[in-house]
Formats: structure tokens, C-alpha cells, sequence
């Protein structure tokens, strides 16, 4: 079973190892691949994503019972460039393959339609495999282009 669970701010390290991680990261490569994550940057950032979310932000880390620890992450938030909500789903590598992309994905959307959300999108990296994960959860090409795929599901 998968849950969907608020970090407290010192259990950022976390997301700060996930976003470290040249496996799990490697979907990134595109746009620089590993995001440094300094731990002065985890309260301002705490901040914004948990305290202040409002509608337009929201994250939540993975449990794995299985596993008795966080397997990744998911988020949306509202990119005001492209007038869309913004997907974000991160499995860290070595717990990839078990499912938890599919049933993060799944609780993403239950969350975002739960919290008002008609439809969520997601710019996916051309050659990024998770792209068919996204088509079978009932996402649909939107639109390409020479760098990404726009996929977009109405909830």
C-alpha cells in the first residue's frame, strides 16, 4: 500500500537525496538533471509548498508500507507561463518498477480533483519512459514539442 504523506521540514533531507540522485534524476537530464536542494533552502521552500500551498501548490512525499520508508514524491502546482497545473511525479530509481509510479500518479489525481482541479498536465521530456505510464492513467497527448511531450487528462 501507498500513502500519500505531509513531510515535516526536517524530514526534507529526503527530497533533498531524491533530487541528489543521478539514477533517479536521469529523466531530468534535458534540463540539467540533479537539483540542489541545500538545507537552507528547505524553509523557505517549506514555506510555499506545505504551509502556504493554497490551491494553486500541492506535495506530498510516498510511503511504502513495503518498504517501510518514502519511495518518492508527487506535486502539482500552477505554472502561470502556460496557464496549466503542472504534474510532478518522482519514483526514486531503485523502487521504480514496483507500481508506485502508477498508484502516486493515481493518488495525484485523486488530490487534485479533491482539491477543485478539472485537469492536470504534465510536460514530459521527449525519450522519458514515463510518458506511456502517463497515457495508460488515461492521460492524452495534448500537444509536442522538439523537446517534450504535453500530456493532459481531464479528472
Amino acid at each position: 500500500m501507498l500513502k500519500a504523506v505531509i513531510p515535516k521540514i526536517e524530514e526534507l533531507s529526503f527530497r533533498q537525496r531524491l533530487l541528489a540522485d543521478e539514477a533517479t534524476m536521469s529523466y531530468n537530464a534535458g534540463w540539467g538533471g540533479t537539483i540542489a536542494f541545500p538545507k537552507e533552502r528547505w524553509s523557505p521552500w517549506f514555506q510555499k509548498w506545505i504551509l502556504n500551498a493554497s490551491r494553486k501548490r500541492f506535495y506530498r512525499y510516498l510511503y511504502a508500507e513495503a518498504e517501510r520508508q518514502y519511495v518518492g514524491e508527487i506535486a502539482y502546482h500552477f505554472d502561470p507561463e502556460i496557464g496549466e497545473f503542472l504534474a510532478d511525479v518522482i519514483v526514486k530509481a531503485e523502487y521504480r518498477g514496483k507500481g508506485y509510479g502508477r498508484a502516486g500518479l493515481n493518488l495525484l489525481c485523486e488530490f487534485a480533483r479533491g482539491n477543485g482541479l478539472d485537469t492536470l498536465c504534465d510536460n514530459i521530456a521527449l525519450g522519458n519512459p514515463s510518458v506511456r505510464l502517463f497515457l495508460k492513467m488515461g492521460f492524452a497527448e495534448k500537444y509536442r514539442t522538439r523537446d517534450f511531450i504535453m500530456v493532459e487528462k481531464k479528472l
